[in-house]
């Protein structure tokens, strides 16, 4: 298990700030990042904490999945690396 945790369904007032308070009850983090969508600045509802260790990681995951914060209850589980993008569309294939 690694360190990096994904944390869903936020709240829109919540921070980076806010964000890594809530975690820091469960041993060092080391960053808390708030995904903001670039168009309208607001925030798209998720984030990533990293903490200093697995093991607070583990604990992380089993004292806030389910903690209501600011009305809603936290998603928090390990985060996986993004899955590879398909390959995109360049255009028509051009046949002969």
């Amino acid at each position: 298990m690694g360190n990096r945790l994904y944390v869903g369904n936020l709240a829109y007032s919540v921070t980076d700030e806010s964000l890594h308070q809530h975690f820091a009850a469960c041993g060092t983090v080391t960053s808390a990042k708030v995904m903001i969508d670039r168009d309208s600045g607001r925030s798209k509802g998720f984030g990533f904490v990293e903490m200093g260790s697995d093991q607070q990681a583990q604990a992380a995951i089993r004292e806030l999945h389910g903690r209501s914060v600011d009305g809603r209850a936290l998603v928090v589980n390990e985060a996986r690396p993004r899955e590879p993008q398909g390959g995109g569309g360049y255009g028509r294939a051009r046949y002969r």
